[in-house]
């Protein structure tokens, strides 16, 4: 699957509920093992965090074994 293919049904700034459902892990999950990573890039609004599907690729494969 082309990563078009994969990005087409999602924003470019996801909520951590898009960023969770695009990993394929719970938002709870997301919460715990991902998020409190200084290596995550993100994106401020207001007191929001946004991420982008490049940077959510580049940090799992950052972190793969």
């Amino acid at each position: 699957m082309s990563l078009t293919m994969a990005t087409k049904d999602y924003p470019y700034l996801l909520t951590r509920e898009q960023a969770s459902r695009f990993l394929g892990i719970d938002p709870k999950s997301f919460d715990k093992y991902i998020r409190p990573h200084e290596e995550l890039d993100r994106f401020m609004i207001g007191r929001h965090e946004r991420y982008t599907i490049k940077s959510l690729i580049e940090f799992i494969e950052r972190q793969s074994v």
